[in-house]
């Protein structure tokens, strides 16, 4: 399983994720789960992706090789108008992927799902922020929840429907993720360090800034031992229950 998140802000996109990838006890392995591509001046896209990881590489894959052909019959992430457009042939590229990889298979539960968030700008246009469904079907951000998060997302999300404010900055929205992350990867082995962090200004067109967060670095690590310590404090400071009462 994975966890990833992304935020749109009034001044940009932010995009984490962790890279671990659990198969089994004896089969742990480390993945990038945010992709990007893009035109500076133009379009910049990106996309992160929880789920089935062949099912994954196969439509990032595919979405890759698009853009590099010249046919004017080809739909390219790269060409198309809009990125409710962009989101439709990320959606068919995902049921087709699918459906290949599940023919000739038992039927049942399918297990070659997986779950892509979309963000990104074109030029003239405002940012975008879009969840992709494994049946193909999508949504857009709302103005009263204006993030999405995929895989495993019940233990990092109350913290993040209580404080994040599509106003706050860079700095505080990383902030932020850093203790939704921490809060997930306490609750879950499967969701692990290092994590990908992707910022993009609004407007600039421009590739995002990339990060990577690895196991020893020191302000997660801060963040972890602080948002522990202030939790316990919290819970200190209330007012004990009182049976009486």
């Amino acid at each position: 399983m994975s966890y990833c998140v992304a935020l749109k802000l009034s001044s940009g996109l932010v995009f984490m994720s962790d890279t671990l990838t659990n198969g089994g006890l004896d089969n742990i392995s480390h993945y990038p789960k945010t992709f990007s591509w893009g035109v500076p001046g133009e379009r910049q896209i990106f996309l992160a992706t929880t789920g089935n990881l062949a099912t994954s590489q196969a439509v990032i894959s595919t979405l890759s090789e698009n853009t590099k052909k010249t046919d004017k019959k080809n739909s390219s992430i790269l060409k198309a108008q809009s990125f409710f457009q962009i989101a439709r042939i990320i959606s068919q590229t995902l049921s087709d992927v699918i459906e290949n990889t599940a023919k000739g298979q038992q039927e049942g539960e399918n297990t070659f799902s997986s779950t892509f968030i979309l963000g990104g700008q074109i030029s003239g246009s405002p940012m975008s922020l879009y969840l992709i469904y494994p049946e193909g079907n999508f949504i857009e951000v709302s103005e009263d929840f204006s993030f999405f998060q995929i895989g495993e997302t019940k233990y990092g999300r109350p913290i993040l429907v209580r404080a994040f404010d599509p106003k706050m900055n860079f700095e505080d929205a990383i902030k932020l993720l850093m203790v939704s992350f921490d809060s997930t990867i306490k609750a879950n082995l499967s969701v692990g360090l290092p994590f990908d962090l992707h910022v993009y200004k609004d407007n600039s067109l421009a590739p995002a800034t990339k990060y990577k967060i690895e196991k020893e670095n020191p302000y997660f690590k801060m963040i972890s031992s602080e948002w522990g310590r202030a939790l316990k404090s919290s819970l200190t400071a209330l007012p004990s229950f009182n049976f009486k009462d």
